[in-house]
């Protein structure tokens, strides 16, 4: 479904990527690994049209996605969830979500609200309150959802799990699982390894920019590297 071809990305004169390729075959959920500063956030602004690359290409699909502006990209069927969550913080729960759907005009939009309302309760109970009053875990919930809204094939998550107590990470991470099995493919970027490789089905590891192992998620649980870098053990 996606394809990296070679990409090398460069903040300035520093190359932030180096040939970077990978896939994320439709239906998968497939984790990006590596520590802070290793290229994982520079990989999904690639994707989206937030970087442009020096090299290489982008495939969705039998289409080229390189040098496409992010809203060509989102319309294209590309949901992003960024790191920090970067919801409006002065906008309602509701708001956040409509604008979600900005580039719709389809009659769907009322059912895709209460899917969103289905996979997180607590928005719905929230639905008036301005974002910005929301919990850490809250707003995580509501960035997912207004990507949702846009009714994304490919979902690239950056860093869910950020800041979150360690119950509502079991729920985030159980969301993720569930949107996939509805039929959404997703990238997933992730420094808890253990909750990432416990419901992707393949995954890549980033040193330094640049893409040094990859496997299934089974292959990369048991990789004494990975376990030693990752795991903690």
């Amino acid at each position: 479904m996606l394809r990296l071809e070679g990409l090398d990305v460069y903040y300035g004169q520093i190359r932030a990527l180096k040939d970077v390729s990978l896939e994320v075959r439709r239906g998968e959920i497939v984790a990006l690994l590596g520590n802070n500063g290793a290229g994982k956030t520079t990989t999904l602004k690639t994707i989206s049209g937030l970087l442009a690359p020096r090299q290489g290409r982008i495939h969705l699909e039998d289409r080229v996605l390189t040098g496409s502006p992010p809203h060509a990209v989102v319309g294209l069927g590309i949901g992003h969830v960024p790191e920090g969550r970067r919801i409006f913080n002065r906008l309602t729960v509701r708001e956040n979500l409509i604008m979600g759907a900005f580039l719709r005009n389809d009659a769907g939009i009322s059912d895709d609200l209460q899917r969103v309302f289905m996979l997180f309760p607590r928005l719905k109970e929230r639905i008036t309150q301005v974002a910005g009053t929301l919990s850490g875990g809250e707003q995580q919930m509501l960035a997912i959802g207004r990507a949702l809204m846009g009714r994304p094939r490919l979902l690239l998550l950056d860093e869910p799990s950020m800041g979150l107590a360690p119950v509502l990470v079991e729920q985030i991470f159980d969301t993720i699982g569930a949107v996939n099995r509805q039929g959404t493919t997703i990238l997933l970027v992730e420094q808890n390894a253990a909750m990432a490789l416990s419901i992707a089905h393949r995954g890549y590891v980033l040193e330094t920019g640049s893409v040094v192992l990859s496997g299934t998620a089974a292959e990369l649980s048991e990789n004494a590297e990975v376990r030693r870098a990752y795991l903690g053990e």
